[in-house]
């Protein structure tokens, strides 16, 4: 059986980079951008250049101390989140290779997949069940040709937090068929309030994790993003990083060790912006007539069912006559949902959100 035509294109980010603009903007799943006041940064943490043939050691130690891991372990790619999924993906996947989806998912996950040809089979996580991932579900449509098993955790687009014990279940069953999971813990940053950063990966099982910087405290500009990896897959996704990007821009490198000594306070930062925007999400269209939805006490996302309306014609008049935008449910094949972002400005998501309520109020 051939390989899938392959996709060139992502139209989420397409959407991201050219059409979700606008004053009150609703449609940005990360916390606000911080400065470089908030990294409390000095020239003298910073350098053009340095030793990181494969990634900055004190950058790479400081993540492997983070998660308890061996430095082995831990592939530091540059590029956030969204090249280290790239990375993992083009390393386990070939032309054909039949691969497991969560549905909904990110679409940039869908996209890449499309790009390296896999043979892409959805699994639906059910508004019913609150958007849980059910591992049955998965071992019902796995097969002796599943290669890989992709999810997300928090879920993207509905923030659902997902126990290691679940995924571990889905791992488990992979591991009957000799396939591996993948796992996007980027949105999972905001869990550690404790200051213990908790992950799915074990150096001796199946699952990866990818995961950065760049959602949960506003860093998105250093694109500080990694995979964790059992050892000699990340020694694989090493040498195959020299096709793509190589090296890291080593300033940036440098910036994101600096940032990890901020942690705590970035994190107290992100956290009252997330939880005021949560706070005026509930006030405001949580119990709307309008939408169905289930809202989660954690994540950066909501993503409501639209009842009774057409979501792109919405769009269209929130953005023209508003000045307010969001992420259409189309780009998680959801055409009827929206997904709202909960890490802008205090006072600019509180606006949006108010003009998106009367707006639906309109309808």
């Amino acid at each position: 059986m051939s390989a899938p035509d392959r996709i060139l294109k992502s139209d989420y980010m397409h959407f991201a980079k050219t059409g979700s603009q606008a004053r009150y903007n609703l449609a940005t799943s990360g916390v606000a951008d911080c400065t470089l006041a908030d990294l409390d940064l000095s020239l003298h943490d910073l350098a053009l250049h340095g030793p990181n043939p494969y990634g900055f050691p004190p950058l790479t130690e400081v993540v492997a101390e983070r998660f308890a891991v061996d430095p082995a372990c831990v592939v530091m790619v540059g590029g956030g989140c969204s090249f280290a999924n790239h990375l993992a993906l083009a390393a386990l996947v070939a032309p054909g290779d039949e691969v497991l989806v969560e549905d909904p998912t990110y679409e940039i996950l869908q996209s890449t997949l499309g790009y390296l040809q896999a043979r892409q089979v959805p699994v639906l996580r059910r508004p019913e069940a609150r958007w849980a991932l059910e591992p049955d579900a998965f071992a019902d449509r796995m097969s002796p040709k599943t290669r890989l098993v992709v999810l997300t955790n928090l879920h993207n687009p509905t923030s659902a937090l997902e126990d290691h014990a679940t995924i571990q279940a889905v791992a488990d069953r992979a591991a009957g068929v000799g396939a591996q999971v993948l796992v996007d813990e980027v949105y999972m940053e905001l869990m550690f309030q404790d200051g213990v950063a908790h992950t799915a990966f074990r150096e001796d099982g199946n699952i990866i994790v990818t995961s950065s910087l760049t959602k949960a405290y506003g860093l998105s500009g250093i694109r500080c993003g990694w995979i964790l990896a059992p050892r000699p897959l990340a020694e694989r996704m090493r040498q195959l990083n020299n096709l793509f990007g190589s090296l890291p821009p080593h300033i940036s490198e440098r910036m994101g060790v600096v940032a990890f000594r901020r942690l705590p306070a970035l994190r107290d930062r992100a956290t009252a912006r997330v939880d005021a925007n949560r706070a005026s999400y509930r006030a405001l269209l949580a119990e709307h007539p309008r939408l169905e939805q289930v809202v989660f006490d954690q994540g950066t996302t909501v993503f409501p069912r639209l009842l009774g309306a057409d979501v792109d014609t919405l769009f269209r008049q929130l953005t023209a006559s508003a000045e307010t935008s969001f992420v259409p449910g189309r780009f998680f094949g959801r055409p009827e949902h929206l997904r709202i972002g909960l890490g802008g400005d205090v006072a600019m998501t509180r606006t949006g959100m108010e003009r998106l309520a009367t707006a639906l109020d309109a309808l």
